[in-house]
């Protein structure tokens, strides 16, 4: 493994790790983790949607030594089929046929008979004497893993800060579970990730919640505007990358659509967290410099609730795939191609971490700065994400 560069003590901020939704896509973020977790860089707030919310409560759930060994557990038990002796794009491959094929029949499989041990499609009875369900799936057994793997005691225990994202179904307001506020419970992660049509919305005293992604896809937001707010180094890691190339066929052209509306609004909301945040520190400066019968009234009540005095390094290390991988990718659980994913990950952000560009002194104006190491492009640019 890579050495990291090492964290100064004079580097005081806060490390977030802000992980979004992308089903089988998810892998990649267990390997962004495992390079964290053995570098000067550990998370001390982990906030996830959908498949994140699922990893970060693999994360917060276990001692430090055991959660890359928890993720990994969870990944290869939800990528071993229970139905399939031998792998289908090994089948596929042996024929002589495209690999690309093989991976459009493993998603099938998991469109037409589940994932063990993560989700599968509703009992025939339940569409009897029409009865139509809320969903195609159930997520029982989901449940049953994260009670095993996860460690609902030690999220409670708050020796780790976690926040996952849910909808309310009724309401259609943003709500935000999170053990500094809430008992967490395995009903607050499978909220997160009750993505409509497929899994069924998740009840939580009296409400019914539905995948934090309809509304938002990455908990960015929620860790930099929280209040009282502090200093953060956030690695926020995206799963769906806005550049791509052009389509060649209608399986590409849904790949490339998927990934157009994920990631701008991604791209969109840090854009936009970025300059507010910029605004802020602005404000404080020029309060500063404003006499004391200036700081009097109404309007300068607004700018001193307004102001703050904290500054966010934003890091985005994305998932950019070397070629399409086709519309499925975030179903498609076949098992080579989550440890292909992990791997990613791991290098990724071990790039990012020896670069360490947050390291850099923070310019004086600004309150929030991006990178993005691997797209070789400007500090502060997110447009070659």
């Amino acid at each position: 493994m890579k050495q990291a560069a090492l964290r100064p003590e004079s580097y005081t901020k806060k490390v977030a790790l802000v992980l979004q939704g992308g089903g089988a896509l998810g892998s990649y973020q267990a390997g962004v983790y495992e390079a964290l977790a053995s570098s000067d860089y550990k998370p001390d707030w982990v906030a996830g949607i959908s498949i994140g919310a699922i990893n970060a409560a693999l994360i917060a759930g276990n001692s430090p030594e055991m959660r890359v060994e928890k993720l990994r557990e969870f990944w290869r038990t939800i990528t071993t089929s229970a139905i399939w002796p031998v792998r289908i794009s090994d089948l596929v491959n042996g024929a002589g046929l495209p690999f690309d094929l093989g991976k459009q029949i493993s998603a099938m499989h998991a469109l037409m008979f589940g994932q063990s041990n993560f989700f599968a499609p509703r009992k025939l009875a339940d569409w009897w004497f029409g009865h139509t369900p809320t969903s195609y799936y159930d997520t029982s057994s989901l449940k049953s893993t994260l009670e095993r793997l996860v460690d609902f005691d030690r999220i409670n225990s708050r020796e780790i800060r976690f926040s996952v994202g849910a909808v309310n179904v009724r309401t259609g307001n943003f709500a935000y579970f999170d053990n500094a506020e809430t008992e967490i419970r395995p009903e607050h992660v499978l909220a997160s990730g009750a993505l409509p049509p497929g899994f069924p919305s998740v009840e939580i005293d009296g409400e019914h919640y539905w995948d934090g992604g309809l509304v938002s896809n990455t908990p960015l937001q929620y860790v930099i505007e929280y209040y009282p707010r502090r200093s953060h180094l956030v690695f926020q890691v995206d799963l769906f990358p806005a550049r791509g190339t052009l389509p060649g066929n209608l399986n590409e052209v849904t790949e490339r659509d998927k990934d157009i509306r994920y990631s701008s609004r991604t791209r969109a909301g840090t854009d936009t967290l970025r300059q507010l945040h910029d605004l802020r520190h602005s404000i404080n400066m020029l309060w500063e410099r404003l006499p004391d019968d200036l700081r009097t009234g109404p309007e300068a009540a607004l700018l001193d609730k307004f102001r703050c005095v904290t500054t966010m390094d934003i890091v985005q290390v994305i998932y950019r795939p070397e070629h399409a991988l086709g519309q499925s990718k975030d179903y498609e659980f076949d098992r080579p191609t989550m440890e292909t994913r992990w791997a990613q990950g791991l290098s990724d952000a071990q790039e990012t971490i020896m670069a360490a560009p947050w390291l850099e002194p923070m310019p004086p104006e600004l309150g929030a700065r991006t990178f993005d190491v691997r797209a070789k492009g400007p500090i502060g640019d997110t447009s070659k994400n």
